[in-house]
């Protein structure tokens, strides 16, 4: 179970119709609150940072995660309930999915391997899949962002997703760089085949504990994703080439998500 904080006395008590009970977590967009209803289940409550309340574009941001998060299918990620505003700070209420990020688990128990990894890879898949015929690009896919619940991963946080019928050209830098394609951090068209870069690291990260381009700067990670090869030692031979095809620097040279599926699927056969 995820790690979950106690309120301060500088948290709300209440949002909405719903009790805060801690917080599950807080980033630079804002703070995800565990909140309980009378009756009913547990939620998660999203709220942008005060600090932000005025930027209109980060006010944007934070709103296009409902939108994102509607079009996709609830298979794959926690389902928006609500959305309101908590004085000026809009507020997102999502369901809640008891269960760490992907990058906590490695980090706790070490890298997936056999068939837990076979299974990550194919729900990941198959919720990019869903998530590319929305209409979404995530743009932000990694293992923080893969939660790992009772029924099997979800991918969440479609903070900085986009519309493809939407303008999909990278404008300053958005996403965690170790796990960015290499259009991201240019003016390239960022398209579903970013997805699938990202999806390839956060596989290597989940079967080596590692990300395959290391470095100890941020211009060092972003030169390694532009010009240098990964590090892919230690990831499963019959994983291997699909991850190999996804981390390719030309986006026009990754598989699709549903072609992927039918490799890994056929390779994981004994």
């Amino acid at each position: 179970m995820p790690e979950m904080r106690p309120l301060r006395p500088d948290d709300p008590a209440h949002i909405g119709g719903y009790r805060l009970v801690g917080v599950l977590g807080s980033g630079g967009q804002g703070v995800v609150y565990r909140g309980t209803g009378d009756p009913g289940p547990d939620v998660a409550i999203k709220v942008l940072h005060g600090h932000l309340s005025h930027d209109d574009g980060a006010t944007a941001q934070f709103l296009r995660e409902v939108e994102a998060a509607r079009r996709v299918a609830a298979f794959c990620t926690a389902a928006v309930l609500d959305v309101g505003m908590l004085g000026e700070r809009p507020y997102i209420v999502s369901e809640y999915v008891p269960g760490d990020t992907l990058h906590a688990v490695v980090r706790s128990g070490g890298p997936r391997s056999g068939g837990a990894l076979d299974r990550l890879a194919i729900s990941t898949l198959t919720a990019l899949t869903a998530i590319h015929q929305a209409g979404i690009v995530h743009r932000d896919l990694k293992p923080a962002n893969v939660l790992m619940g009772p029924d099997g991963p979800i991918v969440i946080d479609f903070g900085i997703a986009k519309a493809l019928d939407a303008s999909t050209h990278t404008s300053g830098l958005v996403g965690t760089p170790a796990y960015m394609s290499p259009e991201q951090f240019g003016d390239a068209r960022v398209g579903p085949a970013s997805d699938l870069f990202s999806w390839a690291g956060t596989i290597v990260y989940a079967a080596t504990g590692r990300t395959p381009f290391a470095g100890t700067t941020v211009a060092v990670v972003v030169n390694n994703v532009l010009n240098g090869v990964p590090d892919l030692s230690g990831v499963p031979r019959h994983l291997l080439a699909a991850v190999e095809q996804c981390l390719s620097k030309d986006p026009a040279a990754r598989p699709s998500p549903a072609d992927l599926l039918q490799e890994i699927i056929r390779q994981a056969n004994p």
